[in-house]
Formats: C-alpha cells, sequence, structure tokens
C-alpha cells in the first residue's frame, strides 16, 4: 500500500467565516495492485483510441478518397452507367486520345459513349497508386488496364481535382499501351 497526499480545494462559500481558504490536503491510501491495474487500464484506452484514431485517418484521408473515386468511376464502365461515368469528369477535364487531346466534359462523353454500348464492357482498369499533393487539392492515380479476358493491355494515368463542392473530379487522363 502507498500513501498520496491529495490536494483539494474548498470554494470559498463553503467555508465558515473566520476560516482562511486555499489548499487543503487529504491522505489517499492506494493499493498498489489497484494502481498497477489503474495505469495498465489507461494506457491500454490510450493505445485503442490512437489505433482508431489512425485507422480514421486512412480511411479519410484524401489518398484514401481518390482511390474511392477512381474505383467508382471505373465501377461505372462495369455497370455500364455512362450517366454515372460523366459525373466524375470536370467540366474543362481533357482525355487524351489518339493525336487531339479531347477537350472538355462534352467532348471526352462524345468519344467514349460508344464503350459504353453493349452487355459487357471493352476493358477494366484499377488503380494500384494513388499519390496526393500536400496541399490536398490535386491527385494522381495509375493501374493496369484489363481488356474483357483480364489480361493488362496498358496502364491509366488520371489527376484528380478536388472541386468546391468537395467531390474529386478527373482534369486530366491518359492511358498507355
Amino acid at each position: 500500500m502507498r500513501t498520496y497526499l491529495e490536494p483539494t480545494f474548498l470554494p470559498a462559500r463553503c467555508v465558515p467565516h473566520g476560516r482562511e481558504t486555499g489548499p487543503r490536503v487529504r491522505t489517499v491510501t492506494v493499493r498498489a495492485g489497484a494502481l498497477r491495474a489503474f495505469a495498465f487500464g489507461l494506457v491500454f484506452l490510450v493505445g485503442v483510441k490512437g489505433q482508431l484514431a489512425a485507422q480514421d485517418h486512412e480511411e479519410t484521408s484524401p489518398a484514401a478518397a481518390v482511390e474511392a473515386r477512381e474505383i467508382g468511376f471505373a465501377k461505372t464502365m462495369a455497370d455500364r452507367d455512362f450517366e454515372a461515368f460523366m459525373t466524375f469528369l470536370a467540366e474543362e477535364a481533357i482525355f487524351f486520345a489518339g493525336e487531339v487531346p479531347l477537350r472538355g466534359k462534352s467532348a471526352v462523353g462524345r468519344a467514349w459513349a460508344p464503350f459504353f454500348e453493349g452487355p459487357d464492357p471493352p476493358f477494366s482498369w484499377h488503380p494500384d497508386l494513388v499519390e496526393v499533393l500536400d496541399s490536398g487539392d490535386l491527385a494522381m492515380s495509375s493501374g493496369p488496364v484489363r481488356d474483357r479476358s483480364g489480361e493488362v493491355v496498358g496502364r491509366f494515368n488520371s489527376i484528380w481535382r478536388l472541386e468546391p463542392d468537395g467531390q474529386w473530379h478527373v482534369v486530366f487522363d491518359k492511358g498507355c499501351p
């Protein structure tokens, strides 16, 4: 057992007239085992809270948000949902396809609409790399492009910008064989 002196304070309104206010000391006796159990519990709770905070940060980090957007973007092709595809594009998006870049959301839409025809997607993609600027408003995603059979036929590179509405939108996209 250990004995500790613990300061206590009495508010002025609780002190009878004529008695001095200020710190008082009371003696508290604590068993060593109870103190160790309390310390262990405190360390455990702090560790768990730190671990949960780290998980929350990873799940809500800008890189995780961009990765989720890229996966959602690719899902529009798998789901054959052209309208949803268009919601991922910035108004001023530029897609590099062929010799002349596609400039603007509507030009990209016109060029990509045929890829959404038919029951099966002609290709798929999935990010394996995402990097975000320290400013938190511009990001790059990259990954393999696969044909219908699942063979890797190229690699995509997309640049994402965090828009005022809080959503990430594609501003540049380039695939290569």
